[in-house]
């Protein structure tokens, strides 16, 4: 058995979204993605299916070049090879489900790419 909290010692970092795994089983990542408002994460495929959620805030989520607006307890997910980006419209966290054999430094390097905020 594994516990983690999606809440507990929550960080808003200024220039970048802080990108932290909360756990791990046999085969998933559970990664927490806090976004301070206006903080985007470009766009970038991940090679296996992810499950996004919105624990707190606003996202605006690109998929092939159309945005969705996703609010906090909205779920999407998407299969492997799919372009998508994610812009904070409000303080956020995002909880992101990765499959056992993607890597989180692959995540991390994203969030690194930062572009300048709107």
């Amino acid at each position: 058995m594994k516990i983690a909290s999606l809440y507990h010692k929550l960080k808003y970092q200024d220039n970048k979204p802080l990108v932290q795994v909360l756990l791990e089983t046999d085969f998933t990542r559970e990664i927490r993605i806090v976004f301070k408002q206006n903080q985007r994460m470009q766009e970038h495929q991940t090679p296996y299916p992810i499950v996004v959620q919105i624990v707190e805030g606003k996202i605006s989520f690109g998929v092939n070049g159309t945005s969705y607006s996703l609010m906090k307890g909205d779920l999407i997910s998407l299969t492997g090879g799919v372009p998508h980006d994610l812009t904070a419209l409000t303080d956020s966290v995002v909880r992101l489900t990765l499959s056992k054999p993607d890597r989180v430094e692959r995540i991390k390097n994203v969030a690194n790419q930062q572009q300048p905020t709107i």
